[in-house]
């Protein structure tokens, strides 16, 4: 059973992914995003429980034994990956092992000012770096930062890192109703986008069960908003076709997967094999994992 990564995971993005969870034991982010996909915390400014290097090489190399089929490896985190200490040795390492796979990380951008944090994703092969606001108040309604975080300072090491950086640069924009869903907000996103000229912009909305009562906009709002942005490909998030019904997983495999993310009843029919399929029920019948409705959606979660 593996502690430190989960999947494969069908990303609306970018495909098959095995993710790396550089905290599975608790929540460690510098941010409370009102969408987040997991609980509420209080914020952090540097992580404090952490796996070695070499407890999630072990765990990754025996994971894509396998699963060979996967599109990338995900760096993530139960909260922001970029707070891990020992970051760059860990991109490294991966690029070492991971052969044909692209290595992607999912983060907040918050630490991104920070050099360390650029020599480290410099050796990625994707960037995805979410940019929700460029309006400071928004941002601190929205996300809810930790104190040693400032918009200025993303806004600041985000230039400075598309200079840097040579592979593809994903800026993502999650809009919630109410919040960030005003053509203001893309009119001034626009201009700080076009400032950090990233390989493509992707614009989402809520889609799993959120930590706190906020709601998705639709996807006509979503298609409005993406006019704003100029002269930068843009993408609105939807998930990629892949082969359905090939990933098998145990109990114990399912329950990680579900830990991690909660799973659409979309996701489970396109993903999982027959068998995986009976033993997710069979979870459900003895209580260890829940069917619940989120945003109009089914979703399996653990209990």
């Amino acid at each position: 059973m593996s502690h430190f990564i989960f999947g494969p995971v069908q990303s609306r993005r970018f495909g098959l992914s095995l993710g790396v969870d550089l905290s599975p034991d608790k929540k460690q982010c510098n941010f409370d995003c009102l969408y987040c996909e997991l609980k509420g915390a209080k914020t952090v400014d540097a992580m404090q429980t952490f796996p070695t290097v070499q407890e999630i090489i072990d765990e990754l190399k025996i994971a894509l034994e396998k699963f060979s089929d996967i599109d990338v490896i995900t760096i993530t985190a139960n909260g922001e990956p970029t707070l891990y200490p020992h970051l760059e040795e860990l991109v490294n390492e991966i690029n070492r092992i991971k052969n044909d796979k692209k290595l992607l990380i999912l983060s907040n951008a918050s630490c991104i000012y920070d050099k360390k944090v650029q020599n480290a994703l410099l050796n990625i092969d994707i960037v995805k770096l979410s940019l929700d606001s460029a309006m400071p108040v928004m941002f601190k309604k929205l996300n809810r930062p930790n104190n040693s975080v400032s918009l200025e300072q993303i806004l600041k090491g985000l230039r400075e890192f598309s200079k840097l950086f040579g592979n593809e640069l994903v800026l993502e924009i999650l809009v919630v109703e109410n919040f960030n869903d005003t053509r203001d907000e893309f009119i001034a996103l626009n201009r700080i986008i076009n400032e950090i000229n990233p390989s493509r912009v992707d614009i989402s909305t809520i889609d799993r069960p959120s930590a706190y009562k906020v709601k998705a906009v639709s996807y006509e709002t979503l298609e409005i908003l993406a006019r704003e942005i100029k002269n930068i490909p843009v993408m609105i998030a939807k998930r990629k076709e892949f082969d359905k019904n090939n990933l098998s997983l145990d109990e114990e495999e399912i329950i990680q997967l579900l830990k991690m993310r909660p799973q659409s009843e979309e996701d489970i029919n396109n993903m999982f094999d027959e068998n995986s399929k009976k033993l997710l029920l069979d979870l459900l019948k003895k209580e260890k994992i829940k069917l619940i409705n989120a945003i109009g959606i089914n979703f399996y979660k653990l209990n």
